[in-house]
């Protein structure tokens, strides 16, 4: 059994090397690439071009770096805060904390509801994961968080 370590080359590429004294060849071993079937995995092709990760709508429209990353992080904080009061399996958050961060990534935060979005993440995680709640569940779930973290 070795143990594989990832490293990542000059070019960018993530590449998948087997560590020289678990192998016992040496230095001289060259790098390992492991293929995926015929998908081809590299930072090349990521989802979010760099010049969309560069510039969002959020920040075209006057919010500050700073600002917008807290908000990115509340409202993964509120979904996950709300999946565990609904119960929902962690993969269903995960899924609704990916769906809030692709749309603030196309959409502002200057221009739409960080709460409704977040709320219609967890709706829609819920579904798309097989483990659907009511909406009525998820505004008052919601609605209780509001409640609780407004007392603090």
């Amino acid at each position: 059994m070795s143990v594989r370590t990832v490293t990542e080359t000059v070019a960018s590429k993530a590449v998948v090397s087997a560590t020289p004294a678990a192998t016992g060849l040496g230095a001289a071993s060259t790098p390992l690439q492991r293929p995926y079937g015929k998908i081809v995995l590299t930072l090349e092709n990521c989802l979010l071009p760099e010049a969309k990760l560069d510039q969002t709508p959020s920040q075209s429209d006057g919010l500050d770096r700073e600002s917008e990353t807290d908000l990115r992080i509340l409202g993964c904080e509120l979904i996950q805060t709300a999946g565990i009061l609904l119960k929902l399996p962690q993969v269903a958050m995960a899924t609704g904390q990916v769906l809030f961060q692709r749309f603030f990534y196309s959409k502002s935060f200057v221009r739409h509801s960080m709460e409704a979005t977040a709320m219609s993440c967890i709706c829609l995680a819920s579904k798309i994961e097989e483990a659907p709640r009511r909406i009525r569940d998820v505004i008052n779930v919601l609605h209780h968080i509001k409640q609780v973290r407004s007392q603090r």
